[in-house]
């Protein structure tokens, strides 16, 4: 009986969580990985550093072209951080089934999120080390294995960077919407985005080193 009870509740929540559309994500990333890639010859890696900020995953500007592009030329330039340099910026876009997803602009993910909270009172976010809210992360994802829940396939937030646009405003200068895949069958496609002068200028650059 408290089998089915649990199965039955598993099913619940995978109902309010289910989020059966798909959406189109953009990575930033170095063209040579980016062209294996597409091409299939690769697959994205998941970042698990202790700063992300959404914890281990495969990290997505969600209908963000410029941004991921942003992000790569900042990395060529070390104004970003990478494990692995990026040499020529470039993007590729995907396509994403958000699937049981932890969309944090949901007042029932943020419940779960701030649950997972509890006892990560001694550690603190730093500017863009963000090793609260990867170690909140970690431990919701290994609570959930741990008690049989079903596990998030994706984890989606808004994201609040940069400087205001207008004194008083809400809005930033790099306000964005961020995917982090989980799961990497939720990712059905990749592709380089239209036009390539605009989004991956750097295509046809030849590396000197």
């Amino acid at each position: 009986m408290k089998n089915l009870q649990k199965q039955l509740q598993n099913e619940k929540n995978k109902l309010a969580h289910l989020h059966p559309f798909q959406v189109v994500g953009f990575h930033g990333c170095d063209k040579e990985v980016g062209l294996n890639v597409v091409n299939g010859r690769t697959k994205l890696k998941a970042s698990n550093n202790i700063w992300d900020w959404l914890g281990e995953g495969i990290y997505f500007w969600e209908q963000n072209p410029l941004r991921a592009l942003e992000y790569a030329i900042e990395s060529s330039t070390k104004k970003q951080f990478n494990k692995i340099p990026i040499r020529t910026p470039f993007v590729i876009g995907a396509l994403i089934e958000l699937g049981n997803c932890l969309n944090l602009i949901e007042l029932e993910s943020l419940a779960i999120l701030k649950e997972a909270y509890a006892g990560k009172e001694m550690l603190k976010n730093e500017s863009n080390n963000r090793k609260l809210d990867s170690a909140v992360f970690k431990h919701l994802h290994k609570s959930r294995e741990e008690n049989d829940a079903i596990p998030f396939d994706t984890i989606r937030c808004a994201f609040n960077e940069g400087e205001l646009i207008y004194p008083g405003a809400n809005f930033t200068t790099r306000l964005h919407m961020e995917i982090s895949v989980i799961n990497h069958e939720m990712i059905h496609g990749y592709y380089l985005p239209y036009p390539l002068e605009k989004y991956d200028p750097y295509l046809n650059e030849v590396n000197s080193n």
